[in-house]
């Protein structure tokens, strides 16, 4: 392991966009599928997930999500799924996480949205208590799903509205999928008190994002990459100081960047747009945290003292309060410092 990897090992960290069914690990995904061998395409065995996991475009990574989707049956699995997403990002010494939780998808397969509910606010004591890492929600439209999927999200949020819950999302694929037509869901969720969080700029150009911004009122951006293309949007984004989620290796794994060297993120920080850096489905695209920081650091020519920065700016981008903030940057600082690395 080098310097800089160890360090970025150790380094306490907040992750603000990784999805649910995506961040469960290769041995979760292969014991879920053994419970319904014979009636899932998902393989058995956690080997062969490389492969499955192997995407020719977005279309066809949302078509092998909803697979894994279909493998969550009753509210234990969505207990254990949680708990174990959990220990993975407690691994990777990340202290706080919003993650992004689709119930439509469960709701509309059998599990009730109470014990649904139930179940991630179990695993997210279980998760504070056993690795002292704080889990909050963002619940996320599936926008293929359309309007229909819209209301039962907003409904599930209103009157369940888990402890953990802070924010509202939009997910799935962008194209076809016009942002404008989530206002009134978006506009109800954030009277009631939720942030606003929706995926714009993945796959689709500018606008989308502007969409989101103008429509959605956005305050953070899940991905938002394609604000490259659009200096005037950029300059928004800087000026307004709202955040983008980027995911790179996530970017290339969906086709939506040809390679990691021509990832916009160097563009994007050099227009002084507040990035922050996310693993987005981490086990599907062959990564962890730890290694997205690792590519952000080669993408922008950053030593630990800049990694440490990158740790810094998710942890202010993030729906804690302030002083929990105050309190996991003080962290990060401690530690930067008994490094040498300021």
């Amino acid at each position: 392991m080098t310097e800089l990897a160890s360090f970025i090992a150790g380094l306490p960290k907040a992750e603000l966009h990784v999805h649910h069914v995506g961040s469960a690990s290769p041995r979760i995904v292969a014991e879920l599928a053994a419970r319904h061998e014979g009636q899932s395409p998902v393989p058995t065995d956690p080997a062969a997930l490389a492969d499955y996991f192997a995407f020719s475009d977005f279309a066809h990574f949302i078509e092998v999500y909803l697979t894994v989707v279909d493998l969550i049956r009753d509210d234990e699995d969505v207990r254990m799924l949680t708990y174990e997403i959990a220990r993975e990002l407690a691994r990777q010494q990340v202290r706080y996480a919003e993650l992004t939780i689709t119930p439509y998808s469960h709701v509309r397969r059998g599990i009730p949205a109470p014990a649904f509910c139930a179940a991630i606010e179990d695993a997210r004591a279980g998760a504070a208590r056993d690795f002292g890492i704080e889990l909050n929600w963002c619940f996320d439209i599936p926008g293929e799903a359309g309007l229909p999927a819209a209301e039962e999200t907003l409904r599930i949020a209103l009157e369940e509205r888990p402890d953990g819950l802070v924010s509202f999302g939009l997910g799935g694929p962008e194209v076809g999928v016009p942002r404008p037509q989530f206002k009134p869901y978006f506009d109800k969720a954030r009277a009631a008190g939720l942030h606003s969080v929706p995926h714009a700029g993945e796959t689709t150009g500018p606008q989308t994002i502007w969409d989101a911004l103008r429509d959605l009122g956005a305050e953070r951006i899940g991905h938002g990459i394609a604000a490259a293309q659009d200096p005037q949007l950029m300059a928004y984004l800087a000026e307004n100081r709202i955040p983008l989620e980027v995911c790179p290796t996530s970017n290339v794994r969906t086709r939506a960047v040809p390679v990691i060297d021509e990832h916009p993120l160097p563009a994007l920080v050099a227009a002084g747009v507040p990035v922050t850096i996310n693993s987005d489905d981490p086990p599907m695209f062959g990564t962890t945290l730890e290694e997205e920081y690792a590519v952000a650091a080669h993408l922008l020519g950053l030593d630990a003292a800049g990694v440490a920065g990158l740790a810094r700016a998710a942890v202010d981008a993030s729906f804690l309060p302030v002083a929990g903030k105050d309190r996991l940057i003080a962290e990060i600082d401690d530690y930067a410092a008994a490094a040498g690395r300021p």
